[in-house]
């Protein structure tokens, strides 16, 4: 009857995600819909409003790790600016989000406004360092993000084969290159094509579309995809604005006084098709390479499955013979003789050398996994969508400090059955050991921040809001942990431990301990690469990510595979009588994390642009930390797997 509620129970969750995935529109709690209307019918309702807001977001580069601020390149400035008020995550991710100077009246169409005017001076030196930085932001290709009505305002352009791609930010500007090529976006106007020059986008051609609430239970209307195109127009002066002339260029010799003005125009469309609860899919559905990998993370999927059930059947089968054999009544010499994984049983609970550490590894590894498991988990529900800005970080951070108490149990509970007494020092070093490595890493990468003067900087108070969080909260819990953990009786085994250790007989080169480890990580990573494509895609090349049903379903496959690939090199080990499998277990299947980092290698050179000594220690300093948590996660898997089939064979045969 277990079996078949069990059953059921994975029946439905599969459906669930499914569902979940193929489903157009979605309402996130806590992110309810602004009404607007148009001016003076403001006041006959206080559920709509008529001014539209626009933000600013922090500007990042496929070609550099480094974020800055909005104010950074010297663009227009609001007088009074505000900053919402960011999340956890939106500040360890660097968004940094305030008001802008651009604000619209709904319905009201605008035509080549002035926003501002700037001027660069060759003999101020201020000036010289300004301009000089907004030129390299246009020769690293820096995005703008801008923010209408909690949307990305996006940039949308034709891609190959004829679809359309929508970014969710476009180009400060572009540089063509000494020899006449033309970089990045510059390639989109043939009218740029002057070599060693900068051609700066000072006007932007908004287009707000919205639905209309007539007829529906709700006043005003509702903005449902906002988009624009950047322009380059060189413009005489603030008072005769040419949003159709010649392009702003800028030299790369800066020798005489440059003046440039910011402009915008603005129209309103109405569109009753599309719904505010589905008014991110234009953006989500125009990801490049979306619908391609569609089938290839399900095929990925399906392959992950099969050779799964395939490892599953051989265990079970052979195990079954085994234990068969074993357990079988016989008169005969022969039939009582033992060989393979029975004559390891007064060895195989012997306890591990570095215990302490282990177990420290398998506390941390439990906290990571619990955090993992429910953030992807509210990431299926829609709870962490991109919509919510930072609430995937913000969700794991606050689980990862609220989770010490597992963590110090588990450590203690392991530690205590490996016969271990130094309970002081076990509880410290699963409370500090694997955060402080983590923490010194994130810190050093953020002097780098503070340096280059980047908008990724965590300020200080985060930092010390950070420290409280761990020392405050965290650590509190993991020594509560540990004292129910140390409370508790060790873990009973199956069989007895004898007293002298067992010779382990020379070893084959496949039941050898370096090539089992090396090759038990292929099949797990093996299930995971596509979707890690995409992860790395939307950290380091800005791309959006929302496939979270497909990412838990992978999560699930990496747990199975996790485990039936340790617990399979484990029974051939026993079998060829080597029981030295507590550390084994562990480093099998964290072995994933050594091909992840592998693959981060190659990524890093094979897709990515990023140039500078500062942009390349950021990439793997922070690639470095998710190896890290990535291998105590797989490694406890594995481990515990392996227990579990362990403590499960040993308990079902006949042992003299």
């Amino acid at each position: 009857m277990s079996l078949l509620l069990w059953r059921r129970f994975c029946l439905h969750l599969a459906l669930f995600v499914f569902y979940a995935q193929i489903c157009g529109g979605f309402y996130l709690p806590g992110l309810a819909p602004v009404s607007f209307c148009e001016s003076g019918a403001e006041g006959e309702s206080l559920n709509c409003k008529s001014q539209i807001e626009l933000f600013v977001n922090r500007l990042d580069s496929v070609e550099s790790v480094l974020p800055y601020e909005y104010d950074a390149f010297d663009f227009c400035q609001d007088k009074m600016e505000q900053r919402p008020s960011e999340n956890l995550g939106q500040v360890l991710f660097g968004e940094r989000i305030a008001s802008s100077p651009y604000k619209f009246t709904f319905s009201k169409q605008e035509t080549c406004n002035i926003t501002c005017a700037k001027s660069y001076e060759p003999n101020n030196s201020g000036d010289k360092i300004k301009l000089d930085f907004l030129k390299k932001g246009m020769q690293l290709n820096y995005q703008h993000h801008w923010i209408i009505d909690n949307m990305p305002v996006t940039w949308c352009y034709d891609v190959e084969d004829g679809q359309q791609y929508c970014n969710p930010g476009f180009p400060i500007g572009c540089f063509v290159t000494p020899d006449g090529q033309p970089k990045d976006a510059c390639i989109i106007d043939s009218e740029f094509n002057k070599k060693n020059y900068f051609y700066l986008f000072n006007h932007v051609d908004i287009t707000i579309t919205y639905h209309s609430g007539s007829g529906e239970n709700w006043p005003g209307a509702r903005l449902v995809a906002a988009r624009l195109v950047p322009k380059s127009y060189k413009h005489t002066d603030e008072n005769h604005l040419n949003c159709g002339g010649p392009p702003m260029e800028i030299p790369v010799t800066f020798s005489s006084k440059v003046d440039l003005i910011y402009t915008y125009s603005v129209k309103f469309e109405e569109n009753n098709k599309i719904k505010w609860a589905s008014r991110w899919d234009y953006i989500l559905e125009s990801m490049p390479h979306t619908n391609i990998q569609w089938f290839s993370i399900m095929n990925s999927l399906v392959i992950v499955l099969f050779l799964s059930g395939m490892v599953a059947m051989i265990m079970l089968r052979t195990l079954h013979k085994d234990i068969a054999r074993y357990n079988q009544i016989d008169s005969s010499e022969d039939a009582q003789e033992e060989f393979g994984w029975k004559l390891v049983h007064g060895d195989i609970f012997r306890p591990p050398k570095k215990g302490m550490l282990l177990s420290v590894f398998l506390g941390q590894g439990t906290q990571i996994f619990i955090m993992t498991f429910i953030t992807l988990f509210l990431a299926c529900l829609g709870f962490l969508s991109p919509a919510n800005r930072g609430a995937l970080m913000t969700c794991a951070v606050v689980l990862w400090v609220l989770l010490g108490t597992p963590a110090g149990y588990v450590s203690a509970r392991m530690y205590k059955t490996f016969g271990g007494e130094k309970w002081k020092t076990n509880v410290l070093l699963t409370a500090l050991l694997c955060p402080g490595i983590i923490f010194t890493d994130f810190f050093i990468m953020n002097l780098i921040l503070w340096v280059e003067k980047s908008s990724a900087a965590i300020p200080f108070g985060t930092l010390i809001a950070i420290l409280a969080m761990w020392f405050g909260i965290s650590v509190p819990l993991t020594f509560i942990g540990a004292y129910f953990g140390f409370k508790d009786r060790p873990i009973e085994h199956p069989v007895r431990t004898n007293q002298i250790p067992r010779q382990v007989p020379e070893q084959s080169f496949f039941t050898k301990p370096l090539p089992g480890i090396i090759m038990g990580g292929i099949l797990p990573f093996g299930c995971i690469f596509i979707q890690l494509f995409f992860i790395l895609n939307s950290i380091w090349s800005h791309q959006m990510y929302y496939m979270f049903g497909f990412l838990f379903l992978v999560f699930i496959i990496l747990l199975i595979t996790c485990s039936e690939a340790t617990v399979l090199l484990c029974y051939f080990h026993l079998c060829a009588e080597d029981y030295h499998w507590w550390w084994r277990s562990f480093l099998t299947s964290s072995f994933t994390a050594v091909y992840l980092f592998i693959y981060a290698v190659h990524y890093f050179f094979s897709k990515l642009l990023i140039t500078g000594t500062a942009s390349t220690i950021l990439y793997f300093g922070y690639t470095m930390i998710m190896v890290l948590i990535f291998f105590l996660f797989t490694g406890t898997i594995g481990f515990f797997a392996c227990y579990w089939f362990v403590s499960r064979i040993y308990s079902v045969v006949k042992v003299d």
